[in-house]
């Protein structure tokens, strides 16, 4: 197993000294944790069926409704009282804490939607009768992973061309400067606006087109430790080796470069997270009818008289940002050199 070095330990120890960033990390992985097993927690179909003696797991099986006496060739509707009425006589069913999935609408209403919080309904119905705690839960997971999947590839196309233009310098720093200028002064949000409503929007269309104009931001820090590190001692000495310009670049000054740059990564997740909700607000983002908090704070803001909606909605984006922000200090702490 490989040991940390000195420098590593020095890290660690300052990420650990900064308590609301450190436990932030452990509370923000649990949450992220737990919605990715939304399935387990959120469902409007039953984790395990025993029916006659045999075992079903409708939460990863599409069964049709003769499997359970019904007449019918489609997929069971566990929700529905025949259903579950066989069931229940020849067997039982181990439901999940929340039966409603993200789309689910409750026929069951005793008042009109959007419905306040009940027993059933622990955060309240949307205008649509869906369930609200289930699309938070949904909501959030879909909002982090788009997040982690936009930085991981805006870091890697913001590295290589900061990378690029730095080593290189010259001809190549010219052109890329002036093209990051012209590109980064053109109005995102409204090429983001006009882009979605010409293609069909999806999760990885949104991805596609927000990469466009995420990867600017990590470009100047990379491009400055680059044409600072070029003409060092041990780059000079790299070169007289005969090693290729590759191997100068990724093996020997990349890693003082990404210093600088993983103390940016918390706060770039944190804008990815902030640009979907706001598309999915000016309804812009994500297909109707998938779980987003940026739809529901919409649906807050056209049912004034439902808080519970808007009040969802901020609650999940201020904790989930919040955490970041918190982890992005205490990453920032951990690579700064003047911390001992």
């Amino acid at each position: 197993m490989r040991t940390l070095t000195p420098i590593q330990r020095r890290r660690l120890a300052n990420f650990r000294k900064n308590r609301r960033g450190f436990w932030s990390l452990w509370l923000f992985l649990a949450l992220f944790g737990l919605s990715l097993v939304a399935e387990l927690i959120a469902n409007d179909r039953p984790l395990i069926v025993s029916y006659h003696g045999e075992l079903y797991f409708p939460v990863v099986q599409s069964l049709p409704e003769e499997t359970f006496g019904g007449f019918l060739p489609s997929e069971t509707d566990y929700r529905d009282n025949f259903i579950r009425e066989e069931i229940e006589g020849n067997g039982w069913m181990l439901w999940a804490p929340i039966r409603f999935s993200y789309q689910t609408i409750n026929y069951d209403l005793d008042v009109p939607s959007p419905a306040p919080p009940s027993r059933e309904n622990w955060l309240g119905t949307d205008d649509q009768g869906r369930d609200v705690a289930a699309r938070v839960i949904y909501g959030f997971r879909i909002s982090v992973l788009f997040g982690l999947i936009l930085t991981l590839l805006s870091c890697v196309v913001g590295v290589a061309v900061g990378a690029m233009q730095g080593f290189y310098g010259g001809k190549v720093d010219l052109v890329g400067q002036r093209f990051i200028e012209v590109w980064s002064g053109l109005p995102v949000l409204y090429l983001l606006i006009i882009l979605s409503g010409i293609v069909q929007p999806n999760f990885w269309w949104l991805l596609g087109i927000m990469l466009l104009f995420s990867w600017m931001g990590l470009v100047d820090v990379v491009r400055a430790e680059f044409l600072r590190a070029r003409n060092f001692e041990y780059v000079r000495a790299a070169r007289a080796l005969g090693l290729s310009n590759r191997k100068i670049m990724f093996r020997h000054i990349l890693p003082n470069a990404m210093v600088a740059t993983l103390t940016f990564l918390p706060f770039i997740l944190t804008g990815a997270i902030t640009g979907l909700t706001s598309l999915d607000f000016l309804g812009f983002g994500l297909p109707a009818g998938s779980p987003s908090l940026g739809e529901l704070i919409a649906q807050g803001k056209d049912n004034l008289h439902a808080p519970w909606l808007g009040i969802s909605a901020f609650v999940s984006l201020a904790i989930m940002l919040t955490l970041l922000v918190f982890v992005g200090e205490a990453v920032r702490d951990a690579f700064d050199p003047r911390k001992s």
